[in-house]
């Protein structure tokens, strides 16, 4: 029986990879000499530290180029809300969506079945396996989850005849 897996996992050596890179150009750039402006990932959250929230989002915004050049989702990214740490310090955390979260699954699962499609969704921890009878169902199936469920950043991996 065809079958696929819907899931949502970032390439986490690329997040690594952008994480290092904004900091570097944190530290070269002018407008940031002298300020508490830093990057840091730990655990998949990514924490950004500056002086003021206008820095915070020019951080934000070199991160978010960074990630864009090295091909991984901006959806990825699940904004935190800003906080203040001693002193006039600010900082924010971004957590890396990693998994399907049980709503959405249930979300994706109902689309299916009341798409009418001869295919049928089972949720299997954090990753949705979709099976059928012939090939042209699961790529219909894939359009359908692509086009209906646009906020989160849908992979589909495990394609087996």
């Amino acid at each position: 029986m065809p079958s696929f897996d819907t899931v949502c996992e970032p390439n986490l050596p690329e997040v690594k990879n952008a994480v290092e890179n904004t900091a570097k150009e944190i530290a070269t750039r002018f407008d940031f000499k002298g300020t508490a402006a830093a990057v840091e990932l730990k655990d998949k959250e990514i924490t950004l530290i500056g002086d003021a929230e206008f820095q915070l989002v020019q951080v934000e915004d070199i991160l978010r180029n960074k990630l864009t050049k090295r091909s991984v989702d901006v959806r990825f990214l699940d904004k935190g809300d800003v906080q203040k740490i001693g002193g006039d310090k600010v900082k924010q955390v971004f957590k890396v969506k990693n998994g399907i979260e049980s709503e959405t699954a249930k979300k994706i699962q109902r689309l299916i079945k009341d798409s009418k499609l001869k295919v049928q969704a089972a949720i299997q921890g954090d990753a949705v396996r979709v099976t059928g009878a012939k090939r042209d169902d699961l790529q219909a199936a894939m359009a359908l989850i692509k086009k209906d469920v646009p906020d989160m950043p849908l992979s589909f991996n495990n394609f087996r005849e």
